[in-house]
């Protein structure tokens, strides 16, 4: 059986509102105008160190405020779930995957608690093997260790990466995997110029899309 690997924000679950809520939140206490849901989106995918900067520049807050500004963003964060969203499809397609008796896992840029909460919050925890969150090794996505650290749990067998974005993209071409682009996700340029095997837009034929890659590898 396969080991299948998923991006979790953008992939999994609409996440961006609870984001943005988290965000606009530490904006506020700082006297700052609040980031639109087209930003908060923009700015997800590097992992929170980045999210924060890029919050910041577009506030002009200067870079001395970094850490105390990703310290209270890193609180709020880990209770952010309760605007979350599953996309359409996705737990059914991960409930067949698993029947189906492939192995899952997580690798996301997402610190390890806030991926932990939103998981359970939505009662998905029980669909994973193997979570890797951005925190949980030295480096973060494009670096494809994160990736080789959740395969390496999930055993032997082939093995299918799926994400949403440029990141996920240049993770798995790193890592030398096959990789399957959600694109209703939070990807900034046009599909058609992110890497891929091949690409979705919703999951309803996602288990047939994942058995024909896994034939052709």
């Amino acid at each position: 059986m396969a080991r299948i690997v998923f991006d979790l924000d953008g992939t999994l679950i609409d996440s961006a509102p609870d984001i943005q809520a988290v965000a606009n939140g530490v904006l506020g206490a700082e006297g700052q105008q609040p980031i639109t849901l087209e930003q908060t989106r923009k700015f997800i995918g590097n992992g929170a160190p980045t999210f924060v900067a890029r919050m910041r520049a577009a506030r002009d807050i200067p870079d001395s405020e970094q850490d105390r500004l990703l310290t209270a963003f890193k609180i709020g964060y880990v209770s952010a779930v309760e605007l979350t969203e599953i996309y359409a499809g996705a737990i059914p397609a991960l409930e067949a995957l698993k029947a189906k008796g492939h192995r899952l896992g997580i690798c996301t840029n997402k610190p390890f608690k806030p991926t932990q909460s939103v998981l359970a919050h939505l009662d998905m925890t029980r669909l994973f093997d193997v979570i890797i969150g951005g925190d949980s090794l030295p480096v973060h996505k494009p670096d494809p260790a994160m990736l080789h650290a959740a395969l390496d749990q999930l055993g032997d067998g082939p093995v299918v990466y799926v994400g949403d974005s440029e990141v996920d993209a240049e993770t798995a071409q790193n890592a030398g995997v096959p990789f399957l682009l959600f694109t209703q996700g939070y990807h900034k340029t046009d599909v058609a110029s992110i890497p891929q095997t091949a690409r979705f837009d919703s999951y309803s034929d996602f288990v047939e899309l994942v058995e024909e890659t896994l034939a052709g590898a």
